[in-house]
């Protein structure tokens, strides 16, 4: 292997970990890609406590609609009640800042069906 081949292979295997430590998102309910009853909140786990910054649903072809109250507190898991939802397809984008400053964005696409979650 080369000088510079060794090179490029030790900054890959010393950097690997600054790219695992920003927060990403470990679960959603609903889920990415499911079909669900309209539900009654959003929930979203992190890797890691951060601050929920922003949080929209929009349906699709709709307008896009601003959730609240968000958490003011970081968190590792955040719970939101969610409006009353119809029938069809919605995409939910959050934002959070994670301890570091470092901001992550995400979006979760799922399928409500007729009927409530209760």
């Amino acid at each position: 292997m080369t000088r510079s081949k060794w090179l490029g292979a030790t900054l890959l295997v010393a950097l690997s970990p600054l790219a695992l430590a920003h927060t990403h998102l470990k679960e959603a309910v609903p889920a990415d890609n499911s079909t669900v009853k309209s539900p009654e909140s959003i929930a979203l786990t992190f890797s890691e406590a951060a601050r929920l910054t922003a949080l929209s649903i929009q349906k699709d072809g709709g307008e896009e609609q601003k959730l609240a109250p968000l958490p003011s507190a970081a968190a590792s898991h955040v719970m939101v009640p969610a409006p009353k939802l119809t029938a069809g397809k919605y995409t939910l984008n959050y934002r959070v800042v994670s301890n570091d400053n470092h901001v992550t964005s995400g979006k979760i696409h799922f399928t409500v069906t007729e009927g409530s979650a209760k």
